[in-house]
């Protein structure tokens, strides 16, 4: 049996196919550009050309950053920039925000006038035919897959006026008080909530698959896939942090579950902010407005019960493309003051995320969790991958 995984970040899309009959240090992967670092690429090129051809954005709601800066980069140079009401929600959920930017909106009806005088450029985060040509390019086939896994960050759709980083701590806090558990934030595609517009917008654009597909947050799949590492899957209470190329996000958990969380942006801190926020998460002293007043998103602690540091061979567990942050001391003069421990789930930090998505598919799936569990857990067939071609 063979999951395809997906964890698509703002600099890479991370890819991670399981197959059953193999130990899972042998599946393959793939670390490739983002699709908004793609985007981002093809627009610079054509302002570099020095070339005025207008530019027609089609397609979905995608991840922003990267993306939207090159947009709004074309946009401000005079090109003309046309975008479709569902495209355009890579910017703004209110499209009269994205007007204002000098972008003009426009029909699917008026798209088909334009398409022969533009160059047209389709916005989505999963392009299931394009992974599977790739695979295919390498003899492996992707019809037989039981399930398919995508992870992307999900700010939600915000109500007009109301700031889209309290709505998303909104959104966790009611996620965490009903379902206890990281996976509380992965959906198979028709349960996913309406407000979720990013994560609906996966499964919108995967078009007709072969199997189920589940999407999921990034930050709980990285730091789910962090406890898949022996020595962070020993300890019984933990704080995790994965730090992102944008999102810096900590979870601090025991048996039971999630005991609290924050996020803030990653540009936004430096290391002796970050160890700060990490202190007071552990001893439950962190509000939610220290960190929303700060430009991050939020806090949520509950319980009151102190985290100690010390008792333990690390104190934090880091995973994240910018972990470094912690190993470079954050600053040109401040070693940092925790002992941080780096996960490497099954040897690979950056496909963390991957196997956080695969053990939330076995949770919402449990018609597969008796095989993907016998792989996270150590009990794959020690089969290599020439031994079972696709």
């Amino acid at each position: 049996m063979k999951i395809l995984t997906i964890d698509i970040g703002t600099g890479t899309q991370d890819i991670f196919l399981y197959d059953s009959n193999l130990d899972i240090e042998n599946g393959f992967k793939l670390v490739l550009p983002s699709p908004t670092m793609m985007i981002h690429r093809r627009l610079k090129q054509t302002l570099h050309a020095s070339r005025r051809t207008p530019i027609l954005l089609t397609g979905h709601q995608m991840g922003g950053g990267p993306s939207a800066w090159a947009i709004e980069e074309a946009a401000r140079a005079g090109i003309p920039v046309y975008m479709t009401p569902s495209a355009a929600t890579t910017l703004n959920d209110e499209l009269d925000k994205v007007e204002a930017l000098g972008i003009k909106i426009v029909s699917e009806d008026e798209v088909k006038g334009l398409t022969s005088k533009v160059e047209c450029l389709e916005l989505k985060d999963f392009d299931f035919k394009l992974i599977s040509k790739t695979f295919s390019d390498y003899g492996v086939s992707l019809k037989d897959l039981g399930a398919i896994a995508v992870a992307v960050f999900d700010h939600g759709n915000a109500p007009a006026g109301v700031s889209d980083r309290q709505f998303r701590f909104d959104y966790l806090d009611e996620r965490i008080k009903e379902k206890n558990s990281l996976s509380a934030f992965a959906y198979l595609s028709n349960h996913i909530p309406k407000i979720m517009t990013r994560l609906q917008s996966v499964a919108d654009s995967a078009g007709e698959l072969p199997c189920p597909l589940v999407v999921m947050d990034t930050a709980p799949a990285a730091v789910l896939g962090a406890n898949f590492d022996p020595k962070v899957a020993a300890r019984k209470n933990k704080i995790i942090c994965n730090v992102g190329n944008f999102h810096t996000l900590a979870f601090r958990l025991n048996e039971k579950g999630i005991e609290g969380v924050f996020e803030h942006h990653t540009g936004e801190i430096d290391l002796p902010k970050l160890e700060s926020l990490i202190r007071r998460l552990a001893d439950g002293t962190l509000k939610h407005q220290d960190v929303f007043d700060d430009m991050g998103h939020g806090a949520l602690v509950y319980g009151d019960h102190p985290f100690e540091f010390g008792k333990d061979d690390f104190d934090v567990v880091v995973t994240g493309p910018r972990r470094s942050l912690f190993s470079r001391g954050g600053s040109r003069s401040a070693p940092t003051t925790l002992r941080p421990y780096f996960a490497t789930p099954f040897g690979d930090m950056m496909i963390a995320g991957c196997f956080g998505l695969l053990g939330a598919t076995a949770e919402i799936m449990p018609e597969l969790a008796e095989s993907i569990y016998g792989s996270l857990r150590g009990g794959a067939h020690g089969v290599t991958p020439w031994d079972n071609p696709a």
